[in-house]
């Protein structure tokens, strides 16, 4: 696959193999070798030495004629969530909603035009789309996006819209540039965002901002509900309120943990906060 401009000191082989990694998707999750050089855009060869090489260090695994990811690619997710520090902040203040809802909360970022969960508490229930850590899904038609995208500067939503969405799902509403700007108006207005089966028949959900010391939304966190068992009504007046208590609490942790001075020891080992 060819790159463009790239600097001196990248790494082709690093990047090609990302990109096999992330090739396998919800909707084939075993890919022969022919068809991961499809996707990828690469050799034969050199795909067959990177998936033997994911083999060995234990990513991937061969299975039925082809290759298959293993849980073990979870810890690059989890390596960029655990640096953040933000799970560890926020876990027991999302089981404490949990617990008080009765409902799955999560916590995404924005990856272009999707979001991507990095944090989840959940409750066993049976909803039209699965999610763990990890999953994407266009920003757009979720609470956890809207949110994200209205803490954007304007000028800078069109432009993260632009990206093609890699989620594979295909959202059932889609929204025109008027209906778009009002509704992230909206949003910036109270300061948090409802779903209502934008997404996915079945899912309706509430999302608030976590930021940072300087006000920046740096992520949204939800209460993710079933539309057959949980009405907007009740989303609203009896979740709402627990839900902006608790993403204050975490932004509020979050920025005091941003102010705890880094210091270097010997061996230039950060010193733990």
């Amino acid at each position: 696959m060819a790159r463009g401009d790239t600097g001196p000191d990248f790494i082709e082989a690093l990047a090609r193999g990302l990109d096999v990694i992330k090739a396998f998707e919800p909707n084939r999750p075993v890919m022969s070798l022919t068809e991961v050089a499809a996707a990828t855009g690469l050799a034969r060869p050199t795909v067959r030495r990177i998936l033997l090489t994911l083999v060995e260090l234990g990513y991937a695994r061969a299975e039925g004629g082809g290759f298959a990811l293993t849980p073990r690619v979870l810890e690059l997710g989890v390596s960029y969530v655990r640096s953040l520090g933000l799970w560890e902040i926020a876990r027991p203040h999302m089981e404490r909603l949990v617990e008080q809802t009765h409902e799955s909360s999560s916590i995404a970022q924005l990856d272009g035009s999707d979001i991507v969960y990095v944090a989840r508490v959940a409750v066993p229930k049976i909803v039209t789309l699965a999610v763990d850590i990890g999953t994407r899904f266009p920003a757009l038609q979720t609470s956890l996006g809207k949110v994200l995208l209205a803490g954007l500067p304007p000028e800078q939503v069109e432009q993260v819209l632009a990206q093609p969405s890699r989620s594979g799902v295909r959202p059932r509403r889609r929204f025109d540039a008027h209906e778009r700007e009002a509704v992230l108006r909206e949003v910036r207005a109270r300061g948090w965002a409802l779903t209502d089966e934008e997404l996915a028949p079945g899912i309706r959900s509430i999302a608030a901002p976590l930021r940072d010391g300087m006000g920046r939304v740096v992520a949204a966190l939800n209460v993710n509900a079933h539309a057959a068992e949980t009405p907007v009504e009740k989303l609203v007046e009896e979740y709402l309120p627990a839900l902006l208590r608790t993403a204050g609490a975490i932004s509020a942790e979050w920025a005091m943990y941003e102010s705890i001075p880094q210091v270097t020891v010997g061996g230039g080992t950060p010193a733990p906060p």
